[in-house]
């Protein structure tokens, strides 16, 4: 591991959610139910585990009974220079997409560029580039 790698908690969308970023960021999705790994605390078919690995990656599964799912405040996932200007600005629509701009991709005074949203899952990512 080279970093902090986020693992999320879905309210039951992570089969949704995990095929959304592929979709958006590349990689590969690996999905396990909870039947798959035996466990009896969630539905069957809910994800128990699931992984994006690639370029972009992280863990996720759907919330037990007991867990909170994934509530965002005063946190974004920060993207800032992680791939060339153009690809950032498709990851950016992409998020979008279905979701809420609150800032959008725009060049700052200081002459870099960033946006914030929070996608159609909840969650709040920032987004930008340096020329």
């Amino acid at each position: 591991m080279t970093g902090i790698v986020p693992y999320i908690l879905f309210p039951g969308t992570a089969a949704d959610a995990l095929p959304f970023y592929q979709s958006i960021f590349g990689g590969d999705v690996e999905l396990h139910t909870y039947a798959q790994f035996g466990r009896g605390d969630g539905p069957g078919d809910a994800i128990a585990h699931g992984t994006l690995s690639g370029v972009v990656a992280f863990g996720a599964a759907d919330a037990a009974p007991d867990e909170d799912a994934v509530h965002m405040n005063g946190l974004f996932f920060s993207l800032l220079g992680a791939a060339d200007p153009a690809t950032l600005t498709r990851w950016f629509a992409g998020l979008a997409d279905g979701g809420r701009v609150i800032d959008p991709l725009q060049e700052r005074a200081w002459g870099a560029h960033d946006g914030t949203l929070v996608d159609r899952f909840g969650v709040r990512w920032l987004i930008g580039y340096e020329d």
